[in-house]
């Protein structure tokens, strides 16, 4: 492994340690979620800056909003990491009105606000959560039965490229139909072909690319997550460089993860999500710093920004198991 990518891998671990220290009571898989959002943009967590991003839901938010709930320390962490955690959050609780107008309250729309707030001008608002709305109608016309709540989000990327509707739509309808075969999960495939849409190219040679990843991974003896992991599988199918490299640093990059505490079978993490955070440090080294700069809503940028939308995707379902396991058991 050479030194940049061990560097980003120890920083992962630390990130997580940090934000333990800072929301002690959230799982291990939120930890890794925050960490995880910290790790793809290159920088270390600043607990007393954090602190002050949770004290800041905390102060401004009602206690029953869904900005306080399985969402909270994610979001705490999209503050922190924002540059001015007050205003992006003023911002993203403009935009929540928006879409509170639009869609059926979910853990889902915070997300969808934050994601407009970090990326959008305040000018924009009102138009991107009607576009929004817009798109999230038009994806559940096509697919009624598979399109809910978490779909807010990435409806709320999709709002943002410069793609119009009918090409984002059509774009990842082309892509569902030739994924879907492959994977079990009709909802994941979803998710995993709005990623896809954010990308230039033929949704042909997009999905094959995806589905060559995927193959490689398992002929190495990894299977990558086809469930919520899938999106992040499509983040890093796009990325510009050899697949044969990218399938062989996610691989020493998982065995490294392998050996660290909490990455092991009592970890609390499984060995999908395990191989999405290898992936996940494997594409900060194909990563243009110039770009992550640039405030304008790349490729690159669209695709870090679904990589958050997925992890805290995985956080959710993950909860709303737990929780749907809970109530079975009482």
């Amino acid at each position: 492994m050479n030194e940049l990518t061990l560097a980003n891998c120890e920083q992962l671990i630390t990130n997580r340690d940090r934000v333990k220290s800072v929301f002690p009571w959230d799982s291990g898989l939120l930890h890794l979620c925050c960490a995880g959002i910290y790790s793809a943009k290159g920088l270390a967590v600043d607990e007393a800056l954090l602190q002050d991003s949770k004290n800041l839901i905390k102060e401004k938010v009602g206690a029953f909003s869904n900005f306080r709930s399985t969402a909270r320390s994610p979001i705490a962490t999209m503050l922190a990491t924002s540059g001015n955690p007050e205003q992006t959050l003023e911002n993203a609780l403009r935009v929540y009105e928006l879409l509170n107008k639009e869609f059926w309250s979910s853990t889902y729309l915070p997300i969808a606000a934050m994601i407009i707030a970090q990326v959008s001008d305040p000018h924009q608002y009102e138009q991107i959560a009607s576009r929004t709305k817009r798109i999230y109608d038009q994806m559940k016309s096509e697919h009624p039965f598979l399109t809910s709540s978490e779909d807010s989000a990435f409806c709320a990327l999709m709002a943002l490229s410069e793609k119009t509707d009918e090409a984002l739509i059509a774009d990842m309808e082309e892509c569902y139909q030739q994924l879907k075969p492959n994977f079990f999960s009709s909802n994941a495939v979803q998710s995993l072909s709005h990623v896809l849409s954010l990308c230039d190219g033929a949704a042909a040679e997009k999905c094959k690319r995806t589905m060559e990843l995927f193959d490689q991974l398992k002929s190495a003896g990894r299977k990558y997550g086809t469930d919520y992991e899938l999106p992040t599988l499509g983040v890093l199918a796009m990325v510009d460089e050899d697949l044969e490299h990218v399938v062989a640093e996610m691989i020493e990059i998982d065995g490294w993860l392998s050996e660290q505490k909490g990455f092991g079978f009592w970890g609390g993490i499984t060995r999908q999500q395990r191989l999405m955070y290898a992936g996940i440090l494997a594409q900060r080294d194909y990563i243009n710093e110039d770009t992550m700069q640039t405030a304008a809503v790349g490729s690159t940028i669209a695709l870090l920004i679904a990589q958050q939308v997925a992890m805290c995707a995985v956080v959710a379902s993950t909860a709303a198991a737990a929780s749907s396991n809970s109530s079975g058991s009482n």
